[in-house]
């Protein structure tokens, strides 16, 4: 226990008891409050809050930052995720607008524990990712943001590990309640609504306070949509010295190809161009139940009980067109990593315009129930036991399965081409404008339940003792039990080539709409290119459940879910993917505290050592597959056995984990710290989990899939850190960090090649006859010559256009890129710089809070980047509001695409906020507010190997609220 008194002022100190943080800061504030007279002043809103995050900074026996509620019930941000990028070093990832994940100082989410009042919380996400969509603000007391490590600490966060507090009635005495509604506004959809939000917390103490109670509960509901252009599974990129005679994708080096790239470059040239419009509707829904009761004044007894739901419907509606790779005509950049400026390609026979629709729907339930004592057992000795059991589940939450995908398509391609020379990716298709609903007609479809069940046991026992004059020690154990359960069915029907006829359809279920004015973002205008492109404008947002129901109705299926066809989900989940995990972890810590004085300057010192072991158990049951059929052009469907392949791996690791910690005050108000310490990041849950899952489709080339690795060692790093911190006024101050972070047992996902034993239609005899014959490799000419000239080879089926593997007719073994993780033998060493300032000017009401952190790494890494906030605030007469920049620098945010080991980067992102707040002075305790979220609209853009690589552009819009308050 640190007893070291740093000079307080009077206004934090009672900050600290108004606001009831004595869940973050030392108990010390507390006896100084006795020995002074202090008198208490309520001072909340965006100042008590930064002043509160201040003092937590500045009383930590490390480097930690947090963020404090401004009031009961009332968090600085509905998301807690946008609430903690505006910390210096964090950076968040969103969904659909909204802060989802969290990385710190370039350590993705998976690398940062995040935990619920100390405890580790289970997740949806099947990764270690915490997704904190689906919790809400309002019963959140503060955040605390541990950058530097203690022994006491769980591992698994070697970024940070950020502990979410929650209120008790035991931190704020007496009565509290406080009431909020709201009404949403998201500019982002185009179908929904104004929606609502209500929120209450309730919490009182009894009998002398020896007896309290609080209970939370939110609710949300949201509506928003987003309009995506994508470039399908991703680009293909080959030597500059390959050609389409050469490889399946390559371009011709003649006079197609303006600015062609030359053999000792490189080029990548698009598999699809996509447009995806979305709706999206969630319901959130919160409640903590907290009791405490203390029978002496020694025991603390607490029994709490939190419960998440997050339920998310989506429906989508698309169109694309895939790229054959017939001989092309191409506007290429200059290399060395050369693009299509413009891609283009002209067919013999129309190709299909492809458009698509989805109606799917997810639910994310937790709960958490939990036990602690806290026990004074002396006046030197302090133990603590606390115990939870905690599951989280993300499951199907609607008819038609946790994700889906209808296709219908129009044979009315003549051409396609995309102008790449913008940010968003401009099609145009021949014919494409003139389509009709009578063109329609429907194609492949899959169906998908997937879901991910994870629960947590965890029992840890703390003890603190005191030395009279000579410091103090923490001890304590540690027993986590984490159980992972991921299961998955699809139906899928692979009739790419079409059903049915054109026309079958009602073309009152196909309205038609445009494309081009639902983007803000800038695209190319054809200008480099010669010739006419007709632009894509045209898109039927058709009736998904409509043509579903009539399809199921008059169109047979190969392929069955629970509805008796192929037009529906399956919930025999023992039919294909079915993996589950156990991760049993044992800890024991020892931490030796003191403080003193050096010249008159008070210092504290920590030196911990924690002990850490932990098995892993996976077992797995995937499908089993044992042939190919070349089905369509670029398409090749595994054919499956109907049974299940059973595997189990195990593996296990322990490490002996030193920290040290170091603060000094050399003058008043100027702390410095130095720290050390050894942590470790486990590998993701998917990662090790066991089992070879194959992709269903291949292509001509290769087919794909993906494997887990129980026997991954977890990241390593060597960690040091460096502070110093200026506290010149009551609520501002400045400070500047340094951290160094030497990592090693990376883990990256590589291409394990591998056959499976099953035969390529498309490269024995056969295949090579056809390419002889015809002189080209175009799959639509090869397949039509094998049909026209093979239809009584034994693995051709002319009637159903299928070409099946075989060796009897020399087929080449199909090669499967399987995607494993694995520790990479590299280290590598991230260190950066974290500078930060608030500052308040006198009484005027007026604040400025600005940081910037700057991480370098002598490795490409996932999430490495720079960030920077910038916040104005100010708060008089009743009066708040804040507007508040956050700017995110380009980052690596995947090192494969879906056409193998590729980079994806994320582009620089930034985005304005701001709140209004007033209180009305004829109602005590009534506030009403107004707040904007990216209210300048920014989108985000993800390229790869070169910017001109757009895979995915993504724009939702601003989202705005009004609502009140009303506390008491």
């Amino acid at each position: 226990m640190k007893t070291t008194k740093f000079t307080k002022t009077k206004l934090a100190t009672s900050l600290s008891l108004v606001l009831g943080v004595s869940s973050m800061l030392p108990v010390y504030a507390a006896d100084e409050a006795s020995e002074e007279n202090i008198e208490v002043l309520q001072v909340t809103g965006i100042r008590g809050s930064l002043i509160k995050s201040m003092d937590v900074k500045r009383s930590s026996n490390g480097v930690v930052d947090s963020i404090s509620a401004e009031d009961i019930g009332k968090f600085p941000d509905t998301n807690l995720a946008e609430s903690l990028q505006r910390i210096t070093g964090v950076s968040i990832d969103r969904s659909n607008g909204e802060g989802s994940k969290v990385s710190v100082r370039g350590f993705g989410p998976d690398y940062n524990l995040i935990t619920l009042n100390g405890r580790q919380m289970p997740v949806t996400t099947g990764s270690r990712s915490f997704d904190f969509a689906n919790i809400a603000s309002e019963s959140i007391s503060g955040v605390e943001v541990h950058k530097t490590s203690q022994a006491s600490d769980s591992t698994g966060g070697i970024g940070s590990t950020i502990d979410i507090l929650t209120h008790k009635p035991f931190s704020s005495p007496g009565l509290k309640a406080t009431f909020g509604v709201k009404a949403v506004d998201d500019q982002s959809t185009d179908n929904g609504s104004v929606t609502p939000e209500l929120s209450g917390l309730y919490s009182n103490t009894f009998a002398d306070d020896k007896f309290g109670i609080s209970l939370s509960a939110s609710y949300q509901e949201r509506e928003s949509g987003n309009q995506q252009a994508q470039v399908g599974t991703g680009w293909r990129t080959f030597p500059g010295s390959a050609t389409n005679d050469s490889e399946w994708g390559g371009v011709a080096n003649d006079s197609t190809q303006v600015n062609r790239p030359g053999d000792d470059e490189f080029y990548s040239v698009p598999q699809t161009t996509v447009y995806r419009f979305e709706e999206q509707q969630r319901t959130r829904t919160n409640g903590q139940l907290v009791l405490q009761y203390s029978p002496v004044d020694s025991v603390v007894t607490s029994l709490d009980y939190t419960y998440m739901r997050n339920d998310i419907d989506t429906q989508s509606n698309d169109v694309s067109a895939w790229f054959n790779f017939v001989p092309s005509e191409n506007v290429w950049s200059d290399g060395p990593y050369a693009s299509p400026l413009i891609y283009s390609e002209t067919y013999g026979s129309p190709a299909d315009l492809s458009m698509a629709a989805g109606d799917y729907g997810v639910r994310n339930e937790s709960g958490s129930l939990g036990f602690n004592i806290e026990w004074q057992a002396t006046d030197n000795l302090k133990l603590t036991f606390d115990a939870h059991n905690s599951v989280a589940e993300n499951k199907p939450n609607n008819l038609y399965g946790s994700s889906n995908n209808l296709s219908t398509a129009a044979f009315v391609r003549t051409s396609a081409a995309t102008d790449f020379s913008g940010d968003l990716p401009v099609l145009a298709v021949g014919g494409g404008n003139a389509v009709t609903p009578a063109d329609m007609m429907l194609t492949g479809s899959v169906f998908t339940n997937a879901r991910n069940k994870s629960e947590i046991d965890q029992y840890q026992f703390d003890g603190e003792y005191i030395f009279e004059d000579a410091g103090s020690i923490d001890f304590g154990v540690a027993l986590t039990n984490v159980n992972n359960h991921s299961q998955s069915v699809n139906v899928q029907r692979n009739d790419w080539g079409g059903v049915g006829s054109a026309g079958d359809f009602d073309d009152a279920w196909f309205p038609a709409d445009t494309i081009q004015d639902k983007f803000d973002a800038n695209g190319g205008d054809f200008s480099l290119a010669d010739g006419n492109f007709d632009v894509l404008d045209t898109i039927f947002m058709w009736d998904f459940a409509s043509v579903r129901d009539f399809a199921a109705a008059n169109y047979a299926s190969a392929v069955n879910g629970d509805c008796g066809n192929g037009f529906c989900p399956s919930t025999n989940y023992a039919a294909e993917t079915d993996r589950y995990t156990e991760e049993e972890s044992q800890a024991v810590y020892v931490q030796y505290n003191y403080d003193n004085e050096i010249s008159g300057m008070p210092y504290d010192v920590h030196f911990g050592l924690r002990y850490e072991q932990t098995d892993v158990t996976s077992t797995a049951a995937v499908a089993g597959y044992d042939g190919a059929d070349w089905i369509a052009e670029t398409e090749i469907l595994l054919s499956a056995t109907g049974e299940q392949v059973f595997e189990t791996k195990t593996g296990d690791y322990d490490y002996l984990l030193p920290s040290f910690n170091f603060n000094i005050e050399v003058i008043e108000d100027v702390m410095l710290r130095a720290a050390y310490s050894e942590t470790i990041g486990r590998p993701n849950y998917t990662d090790i989990q066991g089992g070879t899952v194959l992709a269903t489709l291949a292509n001509r080339t290769n087919g794909g899939g993906s494997a887990g690795n129980p026997t991954l060692l977890p990241l390593e790093s060597e960690n040091i850190d460096f502070s110093a911190e200026w506290y010149y006024a009551p609520s501002s101050y400045v400070s500047v960090g340094y951290f160094r972070k030497d990592t090693q047992n990376f883990i990256s996902n590589e291409a394990v090649k591998t056959t499976n034993g099953i035969y390529n239609p498309a490269s024995g005899d056969l295949y090579k006859a056809a390419v002889a014959a015809t002189g080209t490799t175009e799959a639509g000419a090869v397949r039509d010559y094998i049909f026209a000239n093979y239809a009584d080879n034994a693995a051709v089926d002319a009637t159903n256009q299928i070409i099946s593997g075989s060796a009897a007719n020399n087929d080449e073994l199909l090669n499967f890129n399987i995607n494993t993780p694995l520790n990479s033998s590299e280290s590598s060493v991230i260190d950066g710089w974290e500078f930060a300032a608030q500052h308040f000017f006198g009484e005027s009401g007026v604040g400025v809070i600005a940081n910037y952190t700057l991480v370098n790494s002598d490795l490409a890494l996932v999430g490495i980047s720079d960030t920077a906030n910038a916040v104005l605030v100010y708060e008089n007469y009743g009066f708040q509001a804040r507007v508040a920049y956050n700017w995110r620098d380009e980052f690596l945010s995947a090192t494969n695409q879906g056409t193998g080991i590729f980079p994806q980067y994320t582009e620089a992102y930034s985005q304005i906020d701001l709140s209004v707040s007033y209180d009305i002075e004829q109602v005590e305790g009534l506030t009403v507010f107004f707040e904007g979220l990216n209210i300048t609209e920014e989108y985000t853009r993800v390229h790869g190997l070169a910017n001109e690589q757009v895979l995915n552009l993504t724009e939702t819009g601003a989202r705005y609220s009004l609502g009140a308050r009303y506390t008491f």
